[in-house]
């Protein structure tokens, strides 16, 4: 179940945003983007996604439910009494109603059919902060908080992702990096400052360290330790980019944009791995046990009352080193013109030492 729910709310993710860029660019002006082929396929199927993809915490909870009352009516109780349930009947409704209008409609005949499709996937996202986690523990503040987060994060992955992937030719970059760079930064912001409200539900922020014993604080880690690469790719991809394409406005930043939305697809990956475990709030080491890579790496004598603190030593320094020297080769790559998935494993190891960095300097 954890690898599936890790699976689906990924995909989940990738469908709003493939939605949500590809209605934001068609409203755009053509001399402001490239030449934006999605093809309808595309979003029949992210519409379907979304419909698909929102119902496994409704088949979570009937796997855990089933039992006592019946599949039937386990499912029924479940879709008309539980929060979940409403919202994924909500969104379900919704979805069809939008696929209906994708079939139908041409969007390029007419901006009004995109700022319709807008208005479709802006309810779509409030059905789910409705049923999410965080309006759960808190209904109005969780709600508008994981609202304003997912959509956040759809315009400015959304836009990303269909200008990598679904881009005929790399017209007009300089001027979409002129609206696009500041849009990024705002929805960038909006996230991390939402990202850091959601977390303070479920992890007190002095406990942040002591939860990297267990395997939502791992995963956690790991979310954060990405938001590195992210970063860098962001920088490249905006403020280098535009010297570049200021001194050679042939060159072809698409690859280099593609590396970046991997980056985000891995955070996805990772989120939808926190949405499967146990938050430190509702669990403890003795009821979700020890995290497997913080057993195998940590150094130090354990028990399960233990604060967990930093200590110099040289394992620690030396990854924190190599990390910082991957870290720069990844600029360094952009500068000498280098495949941008080299800069992408490079990255990746970056993050793989910083971890290791702390890990080595805990006791």
């Amino acid at each position: 179940m954890l690898i599936v729910g890790s699976i689906t709310e990924a995909m989940l993710y990738l469908s709003f945003s493939i939605l949500m860029g590809t209605f934001i660019l068609r409203i755009v002006p053509n001399s402001y983007r490239p030449e934006i082929n999605v093809p309808k396929g595309v979003l029949m199927l992210s519409i379907a996604g979304i419909a698909l993809f929102s119902f496994f915490p409704v088949l979570q909870l009937i796997t855990h439910l089933y039992q006592d009352i019946g599949f039937l009516q386990t499912l029924k109780s479940i879709l008309f009494t539980f929060e979940v349930g409403k919202s994924w009947v909500f969104t379900f409704f919704v979805s069809n109603v939008f696929f209906i209008y994708i079939v139908w409609v041409d969007l390029s005949t007419k901006k009004k059919y995109s700022y319709f499709g807008l208005l479709i996937i802006f309810i779509l996202i409030l059905s789910l902060g409705w049923s999410s986690h965080a309006s759960s523990y808190y209904p109005l503040k969780g709600f508008l908080t994981h609202t304003t987060h997912f959509l956040s994060v759809s315009v400015w992955v959304g836009i990303l992702i269909v200008v990598s992937w679904f881009s005929t030719n790399k017209a007009n970059w300089f001027n979409f990096l002129k609206w696009f760079t500041p849009v990024a930064m705002i929805c960038f912001f909006t996230t991390a400052i939402t990202g850091l409200i959601l977390m303070s539900f479920v992890l007190d922020f002095k406990d942040y360290t002591n939860s990297w014993m267990i395997p939502y604080g791992q995963a956690l880690l790991f979310k954060h330790l990405m938001i590195i690469p992210l970063l860098g790719y962001a920088f490249i991809n905006s403020f280098l980019m535009k010297k570049r394409l200021k001194s050679n406005p042939e060159y072809n930043p698409i690859p280099w944009t593609k590396a970046e939305s991997l980056i985000i697809f891995l955070i996805f990956s990772i989120t939808g791995t926190l949405g499967q475990q146990s938050p430190p709030h509702e669990t403890n080491i003795a009821t979700s046990g020890v995290s497997s890579l913080f057993h195998i790496l940590y150094q130090g004598l354990f028990n399960e009352n233990m604060k967990l603190s930093f200590i110099f030593n040289i394992n620690g320094v030396s990854a924190l080193l190599l990390a910082v020297v991957f870290f720069i080769l990844s600029f360094i790559s952009f500068i000498r013109k280098s495949s941008s998935y080299l800069s992408f494993i490079l990255f990746l190891l970056s993050v793989l030492n910083f971890y290791l960095a702390i890990m080595l300097s805990l006791r």
